[in-house]
């Protein structure tokens, strides 16, 4: 077993199975997708700390931890489409793939989404684009997942959602972050907070701030 392997079975066992996830599509995805192959080379080494790793301002690759935890209570079944909003590198989308997912990942960042292009070889959708536009054309999605922290979701974003469907996000207020599932029905999404977890907000998924006299 290579060095990497080692550390992504010790991740699991040390940061994904202590936090509840027990389900095994996630797991195995986990264990099989090489996660220092989608961070920069310089953080290699770095890949399997149970924190965010920066890849870019702004921009992380969530912890082991969250990711695993968002997946888990989205109940994602293979054969699912989903969107993953801010893909960076493509971890998130390798591993949903994995889970055997129809994937359609959006980068705003043109260098990362080739990254992610080059790295997914034709296992998903890399668009590049605004995320906060989402990929309207690929929609609507039975999935949307977040990789990053939000303060609010564009309905632009929420429109792609299928009825029935089901939304997960990191909502920071300051300091503080919660995830939260959303279920879409009858049009409206309905949120529920899961767990405290946080991460950089993501490029146009600002709350819009008032003037302060």
């Amino acid at each position: 077993m290579s060095e990497f392997s080692t550390r992504r079975v010790m991740m699991v066992d040390t940061q994904v199975r202590p936090s509840d996830v027990t389900k095994f599509p996630i797991i195995a995805a986990m264990l099989a997708v090489p996660r220092e192959s989608f961070v920069p080379q310089v953080m290699r080494e770095a890949a399997y700390v149970g924190q965010n790793i920066e890849i870019a301002h702004r921009r992380v690759v969530l912890e082991a931890r969250s990711l695993a935890k968002l997946l888990d209570m989205l109940d994602i079944q293979p054969g699912e489409r989903v969107l993953d909003l801010g893909c960076g590198l493509g971890y998130s989308t390798a591993v949903m793939a994995e889970m055997g997912c129809d994937v359609v990942a959006v980068e705003e960042d043109a260098a990362m989404a080739a990254a992610a292009k080059a790295a997914l070889a034709g296992r998903a959708t890399v668009v590049a684009g605004a995320l906060a536009a989402g990929a309207k054309s690929d929609g609507p999605f039975d999935i949307i997942i977040a990789q990053g922290a939000v303060e609010v979701v564009p309905d632009a974003v929420l429109n792609q959602l299928k009825e029935g469907g089901r939304i997960a996000a990191i909502f920071m207020s300051g300091a503080l972050g919660t995830a939260r599932i959303g279920y879409k029905l009858d049009g409206v999404v309905s949120w529920r907070s899961i767990f405290n977890a946080t991460a950089p907000i993501l490029p146009g998924f600002e709350a819009e701030r008032g003037f302060v006299l």
